[in-house]
């Protein structure tokens, strides 16, 4: 049987295998008759073909795919649909990007896949290009031949709220690389495809790991999945029964792309420093550890046999021998390096802009989070994979998840006044473990909750963390339903034929 990760997205003529049945497949049915409409109004034809791609929620592992480390998120039922029109030859050659949203105006664009992202004018539609840029490059390396290039007409229906931390950039992007491929009546296996996605991304300007796509292309209903990288394939971890993930956004907005140098980027940065800093402290000589030492994964073997030296395996135990706790200026680290930063980061104007705003770099901290939190992801499968009973799993589960939030919050500094007011909502009124996902600097909370208890667990956020907010008119009751909800694991991407 070929695995998962090799087989294509799926194409399916109706609704049910995705949405399933009951009151989400009626809602779909509701979004996809609108989509159609809206599209013919829009563009005066019908769409030739639908996709779809889910965002996420990441249960444990967080910021640590970027360092080439493994994860363990899950589909959420919160997608992007698109409706896409390939035009004719004697069409004009642009792309038309509407959206079912009115807050979101009509993008458009030159139907030119050498065309750049203007990152200075930040516009919905980007992420649209992104898709379209990728998927020329991917038809270049792969030699597929599409003909001349021709215009695109597209709508798109996004249900993941936005700057929640549940990944609504890569669900777009996904979507659209999906949609475009299936408008060309390409399709490959869904590793190539989270690869690409991954690496459209970075046309924005994001230094994304590849967990959001990944989880988007591949998901599978009812499992949360162990995602590896390089290559990258996925694992399903069926969760134990009686539990249940309740997402509770802080309404403090993350917008990734817009305060990258400061938040996510750095810490991609950093990270990068602390890897050469003990590659150095190890034995490797400076300009060998500046060339080989990428990623903290890179100098993990190293820091595991000197941690052997003191009867461990633990690679925390050489940061904590080789770092040390006070901030490091950029002198600091170029007396070690014996190069000058902007040299070391030269090819790459994200980095650049991180050192441009950056005062120091916390790199015992950064390094003392990632290596913690990859070994909670391998615990939290094991726990699944256990003989104890669900009840003891779920406690086990639990308690890595605090351990979690607790090493993004102290060590890793990603979290909010909002997110940790939330996170300790979640606590008192019963969760059995709560931290935040995504990158963090807002976005969402996730917490594991008895199923029996949820419809009072999300009663009592409402009322504790949510009606403040509403009498200030930060959010208005009527929208809550998108703003904390429960969630099973749901489907990853797809295209719809009708």
């Amino acid at each position: 049987m070929a695995k998962h990760e090799d087989l294509p997205i799926p194409i399916y003529t109706e609704l049910e295998p995705v949405y399933g049945d009951g009151s989400p497949l009626e809602e779909a049915q509701l979004r996809f008759q609108t989509l159609k409409s809206k599209f013919a109004d829009v563009f005066g034809q019908a769409p030739d073909i639908f996709a779809r791609s889910p965002g996420r929620v990441n249960l444990i592992g967080e910021h640590i795919d970027y360092e080439g480390y493994s994860v363990l998120p899950m589909a959420i039922r919160q997608d992007t649909i698109i409706a896409i029109r390939k035009h004719r030859e004697d069409e004009p050659r642009e792309l038309r990007i509407a959206n079912v949203n009115d807050k979101y105006p009509l993008c458009t664009y030159p139907a030119d896949p050498n065309q750049d992202v203007d990152l200075k004018n930040h516009r919905w539609g980007h992420y649209f290009i992104c898709g379209y840029k990728g998927f020329y490059e991917f038809a270049r390396l792969k030699k597929i031949e599409l003909g001349a290039v021709v215009g695109l007409d597209v709508l798109v229906d996004g249900t993941v709220p936005t700057g929640s931390g549940l990944s609504s950039s890569a669900a777009f992007v996904c979507s659209a690389t999906i949609a475009i491929m299936a408008a060309f009546d390409v399709n490959s296996p869904k590793k190539e495809i989270a690869q690409l996605t991954c690496e459209c991304e970075r046309y924005i300007g994001t230094q994304s790991g590849g967990m959001d796509q990944a989880i988007s292309v591949m998901a599978k209903s009812g499992f949360a999945e162990l995602i590896d990288f390089n290559p990258i394939r996925a694992t399903d971890v069926q969760l134990p029964a009686g539990g249940t993930f309740v997402i509770a956004h802080s309404l403090a907005e993350s917008p990734k792309a817009l305060t990258a140098a400061t938040n996510y980027n750095n810490r991609v940065v950093e990270c990068r420093l602390a890897s050469i800093v003990l590659g150095i402290k190890l034995g490797m000589a400076p300009k060998e550890a500046i060339s080989k030492a990428k990623t903290l994964s890179d100098v993990e073997g190293m820091c595991v046999s000197f941690a052997g030296t003191r009867g461990s395996s633990d690679p925390g135990v050489a940061v904590k021998e080789f770092l040390k706790e006070e901030p490091y200026t950029a002198d600091d680290i170029e007396n070690i390096t014996g190069e000058a930063l902007t040299s070391v980061f030269s090819n790459s104007t994200s980095s650049l802009d991180v050192l441009k705003a950056a005062k120091h770099f916390k790199l015992f901290q950064r390094a003392s989070h990632v290596y913690s939190e990859a070994r909670r992801v391998y615990a939290f499968r094991d726990v699944v994979l256990s003989d104890v009973s669900d009840e003891e799993k779920l406690k086990q589960l639990g308690d890595l998840m605090n351990d979690s939030h607790y090493s993004c919050s102290v060590l890793y500094e990603c979290s909010c006044p909002e997110l940790e007011e939330l996170v300790k909502n979640c606590r008192d009124h019963g969760a059995i473990g709560a931290r935040l996902t995504g990158a963090g600097w807002g976005g969402c909370a996730v917490a594991l909750v008895k199923e029996s208890i949820v419809p009072q667990f999300i009663l009592n956020l409402k009322e504790s963390f949510y009606q403040s907010r509403i009498e200030k008119g930060i959010v208005s009751n009527t929208d809550l339903g998108s703003y904390v909800f429960a969630s099973k694991p749901s489907s990853g991407a797809a295209i719809f034929k009708f």
